[in-house]
């Protein structure tokens, strides 16, 4: 590694861009996983999918808790 980087040509921000969407990744522990994978397998579906049709049912249920 340099003492010193140069940094006096840099440009601030270069790939910055504002409304950019960002899909973070999620980490399941291996319990939730395997129901997850389980159920999927059986839907013929994606992981994604499955937690996105969970997540949502939840969401529903919350609602009509409030």
């Amino acid at each position: 590694m340099k003492r010193e980087y140069d940094f006096s040509k840099g440009v601030r921000a270069k790939f910055f861009r504002h409304r950019a969407k960002l899909n973070l990744p999620v980490y399941l522990d291996e319990e939730v996983f395997l129901f997850v994978q389980d159920i999927a397998s059986k839907r013929k579906a994606d992981a994604s999918t499955v937690v996105n049709q969970l997540l949502r049912s939840n969401m529903e249920l919350a609602k009509t808790i409030k």
